[in-house]
Parts: C-alpha cells; sequence; structure tokens
C-alpha cells in the first residue's frame, strides 16, 4: 500500500493505492466514500479489498472536508467534490500500470460517481455506485434532505448536522446539478447495488437510475441498511462478479 497526497488547486487529497501482488499491469478502480465518511470505513475497506483480491488495483481518495484531505467539512459541496474527483482520475491517468479505470463510490461518492462517468466517458470502462445518494439533488429542490426542512427558494446560511454543521452553499450547489444528464451519456457497464432497507437514500433512487442507464445491472440487498451491517458479504460478492466479468 502507498499513501500519498493528489493536489487539486492547492487542496491535498488524501490518497492510498493498494495493488494485486506479482502484477505488472492490471486495472485500476477509484473508491469514493460517502458524505462524513472515510477511506477506512469498513464497507470501504471491504470493497478495496474484494477488487483487489479480483486483481484490480484500488485508488481511495477522501474528498474536501473529510478524512485527511484539506478543506473544512463545513464548506464542501458537490461543486468542490466534483472537481476533486476529476483530478484524482486525470492523476490515474498518468500511472503506466493502468489498462481501464473503473468507478466506485458510496452514497454521496455514488453520486459522484455518477456524475464523473458522465463527464469522463472516454476514460472509464464502468461504473458501481452503491447506495448512490441521488437524494441528495432531489432533496436540495424540494427543500426535504438529512432530516431537514426548509424553503428550497430561501436557502439558510448553515445547517447543523448532528455534531458537525453545513453551509447552505452545499444545498444551492446541489440544486444546480441533475444526474439524469450524466446517466444519459454513460452507456458502459453501471453495477448498482442498494439496501432495500435503507432509510438514509431510499432503494427507489437506484431502481429508477437503473432503468435510466442503458446498460446497468441492479443489485438489491434484502432487508440491508446505508452501510450494508447485515450482509455486507452479499454487497462484495456481486462487486466481485461484476469486477470479473469486466476483466
Amino acid at each position: 500500500m502507498k499513501e500519498f497526497y493528489i493536489d487539486n488547486d492547492g487542496i491535498r487529497l488524501h490518497a492510498k493505492l493498494d495493488l494485486p501482488e506479482n502484477t505488472e499491469k492490471c486495472p485500476l478502480m477509484i473508491l469514493f466514500h460517502g458524505l462524513t465518511g472515510h477511506m477506512e470505513e469498513e464497507h470501504i475497506i471491504a470493497a478495496m479489498e474484494t477488487a483487489v483480491a479480483a486483481g484490480y488495483g484500488v485508488l481511495r481518495a477522501e474528498m474536501y472536508g473529510h478524512g485527511k484531505s484539506g478543506g473544512k467539512f463545513e464548506d464542501h459541496t458537490l461543486f468542490k467534490w466534483t472537481t476533486n474527483g476529476l483530478a484524482v482520475i486525470d492523476y490515474a491517468k498518468t500511472l503506466d500500470f493502468v489498462t481501464d479505470l473503473y468507478l466506485c463510490g458510496h452514497s454521496q461518492g455514488g453520486l459522484l460517481t455518477i456524475l464523473l462517468a458522465g463527464m469522463k466517458v472516454r476514460d472509464i470502462k464502468a461504473i458501481i455506485p452503491m447506495s448512490p445518494a441521488i437524494v441528495i439533488t432531489d432533496g436540495a429542490r424540494k427543500g426535504n434532505m438529512l432530516g431537514m426542512q426548509f424553503d428550497p427558494e430561501n436557502i439558510p446560511d448553515m445547517f447543523d448536522l448532528k455534531d458537525k454543521h453545513l453551509n447552505g452553499n452545499y444545498f444551492r450547489t446541489a440544486q444546480m446539478i441533475h444526474e439524469d444528464d450524466a446517466i444519459r451519456r454513460f452507456h458502459k457497464p453501471v453495477l448498482l447495488i442498494h439496501g432495500d432497507a435503507d432509510q438514509a437514500v431510499p432503494v427507489q433512487y437506484s431502481i429508477d437510475a437503473a432503468e435510466k442507464y442503458a446498460n446497468a445491472r441492479l443489485v438489491v440487498i434484502k432487508g440491508d441498511d446505508h452501510n450494508y451491517h447485515s450482509h455486507l458479504d452479499q454487497v462484495m460478492a456481486a462487486l466481485r462478479q461484476f469486477l470479473i466479468e469486466q476483466k
């Protein structure tokens, strides 16, 4: 494992690169965490280990305001995460061992995966959005998100999010993001994974996304929550099967 930082216009993005043993060339999966998350969460580590066991390199990167990366959590937005993600992809393209690039992300990282794939269609072979938080953009436009009610036409400057604070610009920018544009642009393989007991991001968002994609498979994990506390093994089995099929 190699630990380092990727620069994105002065913001240092904490990254780790894990590679399969005895492999000179291999595909690379870029892996993103979710809102309030980081690269050492159980489901993120499990996805990394599953991909490495399948013969993939894995580049984990923590986005603006999260983990050991630069920026304050309260100032992060999906716009900032998108530019972060583009910088990570551009870095990955400089690695001479990489044969193909894949994107995988959980929750807000899953939404980020969807957006980046629409922007970088030529560079990405396939994507795996896990419990993608499409509810963020939808909720920002409706004024109902993360258990908070607000006037979408008059967004407050600051919100309380458990033990953290979130700038109103997070919701203002989310209102301007339309993931359907990215979905329409990406015709390559997509694996969506979602628990049907997810209370943070209802599974219907992934059901709808799967129908909109040109080439998508949806795996619904029965009785599981947003972070797969009940059936993480089933999630990883689906991920492993998909990755093996793509090689």
